[in-house]
């Protein structure tokens, strides 16, 4: 959607700050013997305080409140109580909300406890990437380019990107125009970002695949090749300057 007015502005941030607040309190709450359903049902008792409702359970009947995704799981994982978090896992949590017509989005890769398993590495380099990707987005900058800066930061860090996942717009609904703001250069994407625009950004960097693939559940996706992947998420507004971030309560950059 594109900001046209105060009520707009205020819209979204209301529902981005439920967003962001439930996705950094689970990031908190993940310990080591939980399962994903408790982070999970804990999550959705705080978008309800906001009077929010999950967004991928409205949108597209997902079996659960977040996606929770853990280890060699990339994204899209269903929260279950036969899943119990260990120490040194790798987490992802994705939170999207709806609140009074307004949709917002973000997600957190992080390590539950110590990193036995070297993941802080990938999740720095998703983070800083993130980062750098927002500070570079204002209104005329070829969304193409930005594509290019993500998977040239991974392969500085030697990474890899998945090419089958991407950003979107945001606002009315939980994906909207422009859609599929990829983590590397399509070279046949001429549009641009507009200033006033609402998208959510996303980075998808892995170590060892470069597409993502659905398992039976026809939910869950890993890598085709395995490894491990970390994502990180802000909605934003994008400005002729630096874009205001409407999810930075969540902290995912602390």
């Amino acid at each position: 959607m594109s900001i046209t007015n105060e009520s707009e502005l205020i819209g979204m941030q209301k529902v981005s700050e439920a967003a962001a607040f439930t996705l950094k309190e689970m990031s908190r709450f993940a310990k080591p013997g939980m399962t994903t359903k408790e982070v999970d049902d804990f999550g959705a008792e705080i978008l309800k305080s906001f009077g929010a409702r999950s967004a991928p359970a409205l949108s597209y009947g997902f079996p659960g409140c977040a996606c929770i995704s853990v280890d060699n799981e990339f994204c899209h994982g269903i929260p279950s109580d036969q899943r119990v978090l260990k120490e040194g896992d790798l987490i992802n949590i994705d939170v999207s909300a709806e609140l009074n017509g307004f949709w917002a989005d973000n997600g957190n890769s992080f390590v539950i406890g110590k990193d036995l398993n070297n993941h802080t590495a990938l999740v720095n380099a998703s983070k800083e990437i993130l980062h750098k990707t927002i500070s570079n987005i204002k209104g005329g900058v070829k969304i193409s380019d930005i594509g290019l800066l993500m998977e040239t930061e991974a392969k500085k860090r030697g990474f890899k990107v998945i090419k089958n996942l991407g950003g979107h717009g945001i606002g009315r609904s939980l994906h909207e125009e422009p859609d599929e703001l990829m983590n590397y250069k399509n070279r046949f994407d001429h549009r641009r970002f507009r200033k006033n625009s609402v998208v959510a950004i996303e980075t998808f960097i892995s170590t060892s695949s470069q597409i993502a693939v659905e398992l039976k559940d026809g939910w869950t996706m890993v890598g085709n090749k395995g490894g491990y992947m970390a994502q990180h998420e802000h909605t934003i507004i994008i400005t002729d300057g630096k874009p205001m971030i409407l999810t930075e309560m969540n902290e995912i950059f602390n």
